[in-house]
């Protein structure tokens, strides 16, 4: 019987996650994803595929883990925002991934377009029930919402500077949250 490779597996994932989130698909080098989870970068290959393969699955899994962590709720949208913004505030890596993401395979995956199916769905229930404004279409919803929800990480450094506290103090943030979810408030309500 081969050995259990799960603990090879969860190094590599890990390596792959920093590695992609740090340098994207084309910056990221399977010699340091290997070196830094201490096995041969053979391993790589044999149970992911080639980089982009492997790339695409690490983005998959961390956007899976943040659907995890953050359940989507249509009947709540300033709260899934707020609670959103609270998950990518603790795993930056999550926007940096994504945005790389973007820049590299601007072609969605399956997984991509399956992982916000749902959502556009329950959106459109929410509408239907008198719960979403039904001026906006489903799928606008969810991009205003999310482009609101990242608007601060996203916003130039000058732009940041200029706010009335340091940029990423806690009453920065605190702040920009309040402001965020009121914004997703009055772009949503029925």
């Amino acid at each position: 019987m081969p050995p259990d490779a799960t603990a090879t597996k969860r190094r590599l994932l890990e390596a792959a996650y920093h590695e992609f989130a740090d340098y994207g698909l084309a910056g990221a080098r399977v010699d340091r994803i290997a070196e830094s989870a201490q096995v041969n970068k053979r391993l790589i290959y044999v149970h992911f595929g080639n980089k982009g393969e492997f790339f695409d699955l690490v983005v998959a899994r961390s956007l899976a883990d943040l659907a995890k962590a953050v359940p989507f709720t249509a009947d709540d949208l300033p709260g899934y925002a707020g609670a959103l913004f609270d998950y990518l505030l603790q795993h930056p890596q999550v926007l940096r991934l994504t945005g790389w993401a973007q820049l590299e395979r601007p072609e969605p995956t399956a997984a991509e377009i399956d992982a916000y199916r749902p959502k556009i769905e329950a959106l459109a229930g929410a509408q239907q029930q008198g719960i979403v404004t039904s001026s906006v279409a489903p799928a606008d919803i969810l991009a205003l919402v999310l482009g609101l929800t990242t608007a601060w990480a996203a916003a130039s450094p000058a732009l940041r500077s200029l706010a009335p506290q340091a940029p990423w103090s806690p009453e920065r943030i605190v702040a920009h949250r309040a402001a965020m979810t009121a914004a997703v408030e009055a772009l949503t309500a029925s």
